[in-house]
């Protein structure tokens, strides 16, 4: 089951990761939210919390 966060506005996110390359070289785990539960859904990662947005609503993983 994935992570969902109702955000202000009424509307249901969920959370999902991706592993990307960075031009390092370097590998590096990304967090964001869509409005759908795709494939690659996930919990929420420990030591991180969900804040919202203030101008559009959209919610954010941050360090906790």
């Amino acid at each position: 089951m994935a992570y969902s966060h109702k955000n202000s506005k009424g509307k249901t996110y969920y959370l999902h990761s991706k592993d990307v390359t960075l031009r390092g070289g370097r590998t590096q785990t990304i967090y964001y939210f869509a409005g759908d539960q795709r494939s690659n859904a996930c919990d929420l990662p420990a030591g991180k919390k969900v804040v919202e947005s203030a101008r559009t609503g959209l919610p954010l993983v941050k360090k906790a």
